[in-house]
C-alpha cells in the first residue's frame, strides 16, 4: 500500500508539473521552477512514448523555454545584483543552455558600454591637429574612473559567474581564454588613446601635471593586473610610461637647442643694434656672461623636471628602468651630452659655413659662438654641464655636483670637455682665417688694381695701409674682451723706437746694394736664396692658441703673407718699390705690437720689399729718413 500511494504522488506531481511551472513562473520563483523541472525531467524524457506524458513534457519545455528567455533578458540586462546575475547563469547552465554562448553574452553586452567610454575619451583628444579639451590628468583621470573601473569590475563579476563560481570548473578554461580575448581588445584600444594624448603634450615647462598623470595611470593598471595577471597590463602601461619619459627628454634637448640658437640670435641683435654715442651697448664679455648663466640655468631647470619621474612618491619611480638606464642614457647621455654634442655641432656648423670668401658680418659674433664657453677649462659652461649629476643618484653637495669625476657612467666628462675644446679650436683657427682673408682682400685689391710701374712718387702712407692698422686694432680690442692676453717673446729694446725703416737699413742695404750697383759681383736673387737658408722659417698657419697674442699673431700672419704673394705677381717701377717701402714701414711701426714675436713682423716685411726690388725694373730705394717722414707724416 506504501508503495502504491508513493507511485501515486509521483504521477500526481508530473500530472500538475506543467501548472506548478506556470505559477513559479508568475511569482518569478525561477529557482523553485528549475528545480521541480530537474525532478521530473528524466521521467518525462522515459516516458515520452506514451501519449500523456508526451503531452505533459511538451507542455513543460515550453513553459521552460519561456522561463529561459526571461532569465536571460535579466542577464542582457545586467541591472540586477550580482548575486541575481549568479543566479541567472546557474538556473541557466542547469537548463542546459550552451556556456560559451552565456559567455560571449554576457562579455558582449559588458564590451558595448566599455567602448561607449573609450569613445568619450577619444572625443577628448580633440580634432586631429587640433588642441585636446582637457589637460591630460583630467583625461587620466576620466580613463582610470570609468573605463579602468568599469572594466575591472566586469573582470570581477565575470570570474565570479564563470571561473571561480562552485561547478564551472568544466567551462572554466574557455571562459578564461574568452575574458583574455576581450579584456586585450580593449586594452588595446585604450593604451593608444593614452600614447595619443601623451604624445600631445608638447609642451617643455613644468612636467608635474605629466608625472602625476603617469602616476595615476600606472598605479590604476597595478590593480587591473591583480585580477587578471596573465592579461599583461601592467607590463604594457609600464612600457607606455617609458617611452613618455624618454618623449619628454627628447623634447627638452629639442628646447634646449632652441634656446641656445635663441641665445645666438639674441646676442647678434645685440652686436649689429645701431648705438649711440653717448651710450655704450653690453660688451663681449657681458654677453658671454649672460648666455653661460642662462645656458647653465637653463640645464639646471630641465633636469628639476626631469627629476620628477624619479621622485620617491611616484609608484613607477622604483621600476629598473627608472633606476638605472632612465638617469644613466635617457637624461646624461640623451640630454646633456646630447646638448653638449649639440652645441659643438654648432660650432662646427660655423666652420662649415659657406661664404668663406668674404667679410664675416660680425667678428664679435664669431668670437662669441666660440669655445670660451667651453674651451674645456675648469670655468667652462660645458665642463660644468658635462659632469652634472644625472637624477635619481645620491643627492652630492653643491660643489661636488659640478665637480670632475674619474669614473662615470656613460661618456666621461673629460672626453666631453675634449670634444668641446676640438670644436672650439677648429672654431677659433677658422676665425683666425676669415679675419686674416678679411684683410688679405683689402691688400690684394690695393695691389691688383694700382699701375706701380707708372706711378708717381710717393708723399704719403696708401690708406690702404691705415684700414688695415685700424682694422687690426679692433681685433685687438674684441679678442682682449674674451681672452687673456698671453706670452710674447722678450722685445728688443728698439721695438718700440724705431725711427727708421729696417728696410733700408745697414743689413737691408747689404742684402740690396749689388743690385743697385751696375758692377754687382753676385745676383741678388742668388743672396736673397743664400738669405733664407739661415733664417727662421715662418709657419703661416700654425696651431692658434686660447690667448690673444696667437690670434693677432694668426691674423698678421696671414695677411702679410697674402701681401708678400700679390707683390710677388707684380711688376715696379722705382717710384712702385719705394711706395711700398713706405708702406711697409708704416706696418712695422704698428703691426709689431699685436704679436707674440716681433721677428715674424720684420721678416715678413723685409721678404715683402725683397720681392718688390727683385720685380722693379728700376731698384732704386728710397732714403730711410725719407720713408721716416712720409710716415710720421702719415
Amino acid at each position: 500500500m506504501l508503495g502504491v500511494h508513493t507511485l501515486l504522488r509521483k504521477l500526481q506531481f508530473l500530472l500538475e508539473l506543467p501548472a506548478r511551472l506556470t505559477r513559479c513562473v508568475e511569482l518569478e520563483a525561477y529557482g523553485t521552477a528549475v528545480r521541480y523541472h530537474g525532478r521530473a525531467r528524466a521521467v518525462l524524457h522515459h516516458y515520452r512514448h506514451l501519449p500523456s506524458f508526451h503531452g505533459i513534457q511538451a507542455d513543460c519545455q515550453v513553459i521552460m523555454a519561456g522561463l529561459a528567455q526571461r532569465l536571460r533578458q535579466r542577464f542582457r540586462d545586467g541591472g540586477s545584483g550580482a548575486k541575481d546575475l549568479a543566479e541567472c547563469v546557474e538556473l541557466l547552465l542547469e537548463l542546459e543552455e550552451p556556456a560559451e554562448e552565456l559567455c560571449d553574452e554576457f562579455l558582449a553586452h559588458a564590451g558595448a558600454r566599455l567602448a561607449a567610454e573609450l569613445d568619450t575619451l577619444e572625443a577628448e583628444l580633440g580634432p586631429p591637429g587640433g588642441a585636446p579639451t582637457c589637460d591630460i590628468l583630467e583625461f587620466t583621470d576620466r580613463g582610470c574612473n570609468s573605463f579602468v573601473g568599469n572594466l575591472c569590475l566586469v573582470i570581477a563579476s565575470y570570474q565570479e559567474l564563470f571561473v571561480s563560481r562552485a561547478g564551472a570548473a568544466p567551462i572554466a578554461p574557455m571562459a578564461r581564454a574568452k575574458l583574455a580575448t576581450f579584456v586585450e581588445g580593449l586594452l588595446g584600444r585604450y593604451f593608444g588613446l593614452v600614447e595619443r594624448r601623451v604624445q600631445l603634450e608638447k609642451g617643455v615647462g613644468d612636467s608635474s601635471l605629466l608625472v602625476r598623470a603617469l602616476d595615476r595611470f600606472h598605479r590604476r593598471l597595478q590593480a587591473l593586473e591583480q585580477l587578471l595577471p596573465g592579461a599583461g597590463a601592467a607590463s604594457e602601461g609600464t612600457a607606455i610610461v617609458e617611452r613618455a619619459a624618454r618623449a619628454r627628454v627628447a623634447q627638452y634637448l629639442q628646447a634646449l637647442r632652441g634656446f641656445y640658437q635663441d641665445c645666438l640670435t639674441d646676442v647678434r641683435q645685440a652686436l649689429a643694434a645701431p648705438r649711440l654715442a653717448s651710450k655704450e651697448g653690453p660688451g663681449l664679455a657681458e654677453l658671454l656672461a649672460t648666455v653661460s648663466a642662462s645656458l647653465l640655468g637653463q640645464v639646471k631647470a630641465v633636469l628639476g623636471y626631469v627629476h620628477l619621474f624619479t621622485a620617491r612618491d611616484v609608484a613607477f619611480s622604483n621600476k629598473p628602468y627608472f633606476k638605472g638606464e632612465f638617469c644613466s642614457q635617457a637624461v646624461r647621455e640623451g640630454l646633456v651630452v646630447g646638448f653638449i654634442r649639440a652645441v659643438c655641432g654648432t660650432a662646427q656648423q660655423f666652420c662649415e659655413a659657406p661664404g668663406e670668401m668674404g667679410v664675416p658680418s660680425s667678428p664679435e659674433s664669431r668670437l662669441k659662438g666660440r669655445g670660451r664657453s667651453c674651451p674645456g677649462s675648469k670655468g667652462g659652461v660645458l665642463a660644468a654641464l658635462a659632469v652634472m649629476e644625472a637624477p635619481g643618484s645620491p643627492a652630492p653637495s653643491p660643489d661636488a655636483s659640478l665637480a670632475l669625476q674619474a669614473e662615470v657612467a656613460g661618456t666621461p666628462g673629460s672626453v666631453l670637455c675634449a670634444e668641446a675644446r676640438a670644436a672650439a679650436q677648429r672654431l677659433l683657427t677658422h676665425y683666425v682665417r676669415v679675419q686674416g682673408l678679411a684683410v688679405s682682400q683689402m691688400l690684394r685689391k690695393s695691389v691688383e688694381t694700382r699701375d706701380w710701374v707708372g706711378t708717381i712718387e710717393p708723399r704719403t702712407v696708401r690708406a690702404v695701409m691705415k684700414r688695415v692698422v685700424e682694422d687690426t686694432t679692433a681685433i685687438d680690442v674684441q679678442v682682449g674682451l674674451l681672452y687673456e692676453e698671453g706670452v710674447r717673446k722678450a722685445q728688443s729694446s728698439d721695438s718700440s723706437k724705431r725711427t727708421f725703416s729696417v728696410y733700408s737699413s745697414s743689413r737691408q742695404q747689404g742684402r740690396y746694394a749689388p743690385s743697385y750697383t751696375p758692377s754687382a759681383p753676385m745676383d741678388t736673387n742668388l743672396l736673397s736664396n743664400i738669405q733664407k737658408l739661415f733664417s727662421e722659417r715662418i709657419d703661416i698657419f700654425s696651431p692658434v692658441e686660447f690667448n690673444k697674442v696667437s690670434v693677432l699673431t694668426g691674423i698678421v700672419k696671414i695677411s702679410l703673407k697674402s701681401f708678400l704673394e700679390c707683390v710677388r705677381l707684380r711688376t715696379f717701377g722705382r717710384f712702385g718699390l719705394q711706395q711700398v717701402q713706405v708702406d711697409c714701414h708704416y706696418l712695422q711701426l704698428y703691426l709689431w705690437r699685436f704679436v707674440g714675436d716681433e721677428g715674424l713682423v720684420h721678416g715678413l716685411l723685409d721678404e715683402i720689399v725683397a720681392s718688390a726690388a727683385h720685380r722693379c725694373l728700376d731698384p732704386v730705394p728710397m732714403e730711410p729718413s725719407v720713408v721716416e717722414v712720409i710716415c710720421e707724416r702719415g
